[in-house]
């Protein structure tokens, strides 16, 4: 399914473990937010959280991303003491009763990544680059696990405003070459790239950036898309999130097509069920 005309590192390191990524892998998500766009309040509670963990990882998950500030356009900003409350009794709970799991920390604050790692995750997951904490790169370094660099302008609160660009996917290009050198000088060796779908982005440019995802592959990183139940979709389709899943699964199998490694989704067994199908395409 991948594109021959670039190297693509397909193999991640996660401390020690090698994960190999030329064949498609699923990140399933488990939002503990009372706000997220999507399953907002619906895994609050201790026992449904890990009702959740164990059907996405029944269905084929390959890794559980945790996140405890929604990042929607306009979201509420909340603390690090409250989105420590949040993560990191369900990071450790799943610890114990998943050991095996493969768990990402979807945070952009350097002190809840550090925390969560400490408390049994194994990679980073960071909506911003480094943009929105100084100290993000530092701490990856130091604590040695894979870090998905997605691209975003702005915050949560402002991106929906920040949509103007000269060449969206030149921009993008330019914008992760910068981040992989700086990542790379720092001693960063297993890098993820998320071109963010859904922040700061029109709908239109969001369909634009699908369509030319195989051009990141120059970038010689493996590619995350995150296009689940997201505005994209339910907007063009006239519904809601709620309605979004066929518009996902079709979007999903166009960003397989264009090289993704890793589908970020809140339905994991759809998403496989793709990957399987389109595993029977022959390149």
């Amino acid at each position: 399914m991948q594109s021959k005309i670039f190297s693509v590192n397909k193999t991640l390191n996660v401390q020690g473990r090698l994960i190999d990524l030329s064949q498609p892998r699923i990140m399933g998500i488990l939002n503990v937010t009372p706000d997220s766009f999507y399953d907002g309040k619906k895994y609050a509670a201790d026992g449904s959280q890990l009702k959740q963990v164990e059907k996405m990882l029944s269905e084929g998950a390959d890794f559980i991303d945790v996140g405890g500030y929604s990042t929607r356009p306009g979201a509420v900003e909340i603390s690090v003491e409250e989105e420590l409350k949040r993560v990191l009794p369900v990071i450790k709970s799943v610890v114990e009763n998943f050991p095996s799991t493969t768990i990402s920390i979807d945070t952009f604050r350097s002190a809840v990544a550090r925390a969560a790692v400490e408390e049994g995750a194994r990679m980073i997951n960071d909506i911003s680059g480094g943009e929105l904490d100084t100290q993000m790169f530092e701490t990856v370094v130091s604590l040695n696990v894979p870090y998905i660099l997605m691209h975003m302008r702005g915050t949560p609160q402002t991106m929906t405003s920040l949509t103007q660009y000269e060449n969206l996917i030149r921009d993008l290009i330019e914008y992760f070459h910068q981040k992989i050198y700086k990542l790379t000088q720092l001693g960063v060796k297993d890098i993820i790239i998320d071109p963010g779908f859904g922040f700061a982005k029109t709908v239109e440019q969001n369909f634009q950036l699908l369509q030319n995802l195989d051009q990141l592959q120059i970038l010689g990183k493996p590619i995350l898309a995150g296009l689940s139940r997201k505005s994209m979709i339910w907007r063009t389709l006239k519904t809601n999130p709620e309605g979004a899943l066929n518009g996902t699964t079709a979007l999903n199998t166009l960003a397989l097509m264009k090289g993704a490694s890793i589908l970020r989704v809140h339905d994991v067994r759809e998403a496989k069920e793709t990957v399987a199908l389109l595993s029977q395409l022959k390149s």
